[in-house]
This record gives structure tokens, C-alpha cells and sequence, in this order.
């Protein structure tokens, strides 16, 4: 018998779409391996779609981009600022930055947003802790420790965006959180028995009764698309995480639906769609909104959450007041 092997031809991969192009992604969605030119054009396309069967916005709306300089709020940005002029969606883009004032972190991430401003040519608005509340989060970290640093930080940060908001007259904000976001926060509402949010944290968006709206157009969006996406549009974004998240509880829950992604490669969209279908039977429904008494910003009590933390703050007791009032993680509840 002949040694010689046969000349056997292997057969090139091409993109699942067009069918001529290279494969550089599989998508975690759908399976498919398509080029990047596919991949571009699906991965806006799909975004768009979300956000004409979520009905986000009317023409002529002004809309504040919630952009921190990171992989999402950039990537939003961008895709929010070509398809505004790729549909038609008549609206009046502007980007909104919160600055806690984290040395070593918000200082460099606004360099890349006041980068994106320019870039994309948006105009920016940045609002600072200091300007709002009088304290900077490095100062909050050295009055009241690491343990509660994101309870302080998701309080501040929400009314800080809706003060900003407000501003810049806009009445819509856009935030950039991602399927796996969601499917994350539905694992912690579960995982913290907390029955009226674990629907609510699924919907496309919240604040329809009240004086700002909230919208997220990357909700079926997988993180690892946005970040392949990013590489290959060589987006300016900036990667380093916040110094004071290491002991956040949203870490535990992201570690545990990525075990979950190994197993399951729907789990993202299997958990948001649980959400969706959830049906609230209980008695237990969130408190309708009135005005804080302090501030004038919206609240479900008498006294504003933020009014509630920044008075033990200047009293020099903000774990007390923490503890007294149950204010568990408050970040994590609305995203």
C-alpha cells in the first residue's frame, strides 16, 4: 500500500451571513460566526430594533447619555449617535458625566469622555458630588469605610444623574446597562427575597411617572459584543474598574451567572426572560413617589434616601444612619 497521503482540501470557514467574508466572532446569541462588516451591522441593527418595539423616544426629544467613559456608556454613544442619523430619530443628543470624585479613577475616565464629547462631537455635562452634596466619595470612604462605600455611591449617583439631567433640560436619560447586567440584577433581587423589584429591574424603561425617564436600548445587548465591538471600531474607552467595587455584592453575582454561561449558554437571556414573564401576586408593591421635604427631589418618604445618608455624614454618623434606616445597597435595587 502507498504511503502517500491524499491531497485533501480544507475547506475555508466563511461568515455565516454574507457568506464571503472571514469569521472573527461567534455570537453568543445566535451562534453564528460572522465577519466583522456583518457583525457591525447586526450588532446596531438589533439595538435599533429594541428600541422601536420598546418605543424609547419621541422626535425632537432631548436625551442625556449617561457616559462614564467605560466599554458600555461609550459604545452607546456611539451607536445612539449613528443610528440618530441613520433613522431619522430626530434627537438632540448630550452627554451626562457624574463626577464622585474617586481619585485615580473618575479623574482619568473623564479625560476619555471630555474625548468622546469631542469625537463624536456631543456636548458634555459634567456634575460633580462635591458641587451636589459637598462631599467627594474619597471623602465619604474616610468617613464611613469600605463596607458601605456602594450604598453611598448608588444613592448619590442616581439623584446626581437626574439632577443633571435636569440641567441640561433634558426629561430621558440612556444608560448603558447590558443584558448581563440585567440577568445579574435579577439574580440578586432573587437572592435577596426583594419580591416588587424582580420584575421592575427587567423593564426597558422605569421613570415613566415621574419627572425623569430612564432607558436602556443595550437590555439584549451580551457585554462581550459590546466589548468585541469596541475592539474592532477602535473606540476610545477607558477599561480600569472602580477602586472601591472589589467588595461589592453585584461581584458575587456576576461570578455565579458566568459558572451559570458554562453550563448554559442561554442563561443571560433565559433570566431576563424569566423576569419578563414574572407575575407580582404578592401584596408587597413599591411606595408611590412624592417629594422629599429636604431637597425637593422625588422620594418615596417624608426625607429622600440621599438626605437620609448626607445628614449622617455631616453628623459623623453614617453607619448609624445606614443601619437605622436598612439602606441595603440601594445601587443594586434600580438599574
Amino acid at each position: 500500500m502507498s504511503n502517500v497521503k491524499p491531497n485533501i482540501k480544507r475547506q475555508k470557514r466563511v461568515c455565516d451571513i454574507c457568506k464571503v467574508g472571514k469569521p472573527v466572532i461567534k455570537r453568543p446569541k445566535t451562534g453564528q460566526m460572522v465577519c466583522k462588516e456583518c457583525f457591525y451591522f447586526v450588532f446596531e441593527e438589533e439595538i435599533h430594533q429594541t428600541i422601536i418595539q420598546g418605543n424609547l423616544f419621541k422626535e425632537n426629544e432631548r436625551v442625556a447619555i449617561g457616559a462614564s467613559g467605560g466599554k458600555d456608556s461609550t459604545v452607546l454613544a456611539y451607536v445612539m449617535n449613528l443610528l440618530n442619523k441613520r433613522h431619522n430619530y430626530h434627537l438632540d443628543l448630550v452627554l451626562l458625566s457624574i463626577d464622585e470624585g474617586i481619585t485615580g479613577y473618575r479623574d482619568d475616565s473623564l479625560e476619555t469622555v471630555k474625548r468622546n464629547a469631542r469625537q463624536y462631537n456631543l456636548p458634555l455635562k459634567i456634575v460633580s458630588y462635591k458641587e451636589l452634596y459637598g462631599w467627594s466619595m474619597d471623602e465619604i470612604v474616610k468617613e464611613a469605610g469600605n463596607k458601605n462605600n456602594c450604598t453611598f455611591c448608588g444613592v448619590l449617583r442616581r439623584q446626581a444623574l437626574d439632577r443633571g439631567a435636569v440641567m441640561l433640560g433634558a426629561k430621558h436619560i440612556l444608560t448603558g446597562h447590558n443584558a448581563d447586567d440585567i440577568a445579574e440584577t435579577v439574580l440578586m433581587n432573587i437572592l435577596r427575597g426583594d419580591v416588587p423589584r424582580l420584575q421592575r429591574c427587567t423593564f426597558i424603561t422605569t421613570g415613566n411617572d415621574s419627572m425623569i425617564k430612564r432607558s436602556k436600548p443595550f437590555k439584549y445587548t451580551y457585554e462581550k459584543e459590546i466589548v468585541m465591538y469596541a475592539h474592532y471600531k477602535k473606540l476610545d474607552y477607558f477599561s480600569t474598574e472602580c477602586i472601591y467595587a472589589p467588595n461589592a455584592f453585584r461581584g458575587n453575582a456576576r461570578v455565579f451567572l458566568k459558572d451559570l454561561e458554562k453550563v448554559r449558554s442561554t442563561a443571560i437571556m433565559d433570566i431576563i426572560y424569566s423576569g419578563e414573564s414574572y407575575e407580582n401576586k404578592s401584596s408587597n408593591t413599591l411606595p408611590s413617589m412624592k417629594t422629599c421635604e429636604r431637597c425637593g427631589y422625588m422620594s418615596s418618604n417624608k426625607i429622600c434616601k440621599a438626605c437620609i445618608l448626607l445628614e449622617g455624614l455631616n453628623k459623623g454618623l453614617p453607619r448609624y444612619l445606614i443601619k437605622k434606616k436598612t439602606l441595603i445597597n440601594y445601587n443594586f435595587l434600580f438599574i
